[in-house]
């Protein structure tokens, strides 16, 4: 690919990373992050980039179909496996400004990356720095400056506040956890 396109982390919304080629005619499989992935397969244009890289490549769908819990996609100018195994391991997205409004109490993970999070004694537990996706509900990846790793379940028992404009999320839980 060219060189592609410098977005802020805060303009992209990350859905789903590039997991396996798919046949052998350019087809991708993406692991999508998200709740619904029929609706993010329904959007005519993507965003390819490396994590971490800030940079993004457009790029056009030409058909997407979910596969169980995988998208599989076959995308502009992608059309045998290699091109397809060259993309294997970058992110998909979408620009922010394209995207629906969330809803009360609903997030785009994205939007949870770098918040900061403490207690309720005010104790900093650390920086959200990903999310896992389990069966039972999804986990807060937070970590702390000495490098400690904490699993937060993102359930309304622990996570009692998520304030995107403070950068902040509260959480019932204790430093020795």
């Amino acid at each position: 690919m060219n060189s592609g396109q410098v977005f802020r982390p805060d303009e992209i919304v990350v859905f789903g990373k590039i997991v396996a080629p798919y046949g052998l005619r350019g087809a991708i499989k993406v692991h999508p992050f998200v709740d619904d992935p029929e609706a993010w397969a329904r959007l005519p244009e993507w965003r390819l980039g490396k994590e971490g890289s800030g940079e993004w490549w457009q790029i056009r769908v030409v058909r997407c179909r979910t596969r169980g819990s995988m998208l599989l996609a076959e995308l502009e100018g992608m059309t045998n496996r290699n091109a397809s195994e060259s993309v294997c391991g970058m992110l998909v997205g979408a620009p922010r400004d394209g995207l629906p409004p969330t809803e009360d109490n609903e997030f785009y993970w994205a939007d949870l990356i770098g918040l900061a999070v403490e207690n309720l004694q005010g104790q900093p537990l650390g920086q959200v720095h990903g999310l896992i996706e389990t069966p039972a509900n999804d986990v807060l990846r937070v970590v702390d400056a000495a490098g400690k790793e904490r699993l937060l379940p993102f359930v309304a028992a622990v996570v009692l506040e998520v304030d995107r404009s403070a950068r902040c999320i509260r959480a019932d839980w204790n430093l020795d956890w």
